[in-house]
């Protein structure tokens, strides 16, 4: 069964992005890089939802990446996809278990705090990759919309970074209802 990690760069009140899509808050390191390039390794499946794609189409950073990344984004207003991506119209967390037991590599959840909490709900997500930012943003793009029911996580590994940011990985243990 492939792995889904939902993983994202996070202010210390858990948002994604500040108001207005402020990203001017992000830190970047060596030590960012390095876990980067291993929370990447042997990804072949990229999930993001409308939102995250528009951002990121905005921002200049939407592509598809290397050839063999296969890329989804998930949308139900959305009438095309960028020749780079597969439009997923259908029920996010129904296709992703789905995806998960086909033959492949990890999957990598970027960002979206809609689609990754729905995906989290559903108990689709393995593990969650936080890269947190010391700072307070007060608003903007939450990681976690409302969850309806507990999620129990294992932390697997604690690091402190430069720039006063912190990795957290844990494992997706178990939904209390």
């Amino acid at each position: 069964m492939r792995k889904v990690t939902y993983g994202a760069a996070v202010s210390l009140d858990g948002y994604l992005a500040g108001p207005g899509e402020a990203m001017d808050w992000l830190r970047f390191s060596l030590d960012t890089a390095e876990i980067n390039q291993e929370s990447w390794s042997g990804v072949d499946t990229i999930l993001m939802g409308r939102k995250t794609y528009e951002f990121a189409a905005r921002s200049g950073g939407a592509g598809g990446g290397p050839p063999e990344i296969k890329n989804y984004v998930f949308s139900r207003t959305l009438t095309h996809a960028p020749e780079w991506a597969e439009l997923v119209h259908t029920d996010a967390a129904t296709f992703v278990h789905k995806l998960k037991g086909t033959a492949g590599g990890n999957i990598f959840v970027m960002g979206g705090g809609e689609l990754g909490s729905a995906l989290l709900e559903a108990g689709v997500v393995d593990e969650l990759d936080l890269n947190v930012h010391p700072l307070l943003l007060g608003d903007g793009a939450p990681m976690f919309r409302r969850i309806d029911s507990r999620v129990e996580l294992k932390l697997i590994q604690c690091r402190q970074l430069a720039e006063q940011c912190v990795f957290l990985r844990y494992a997706v243990q178990a939904r209390q209802h």
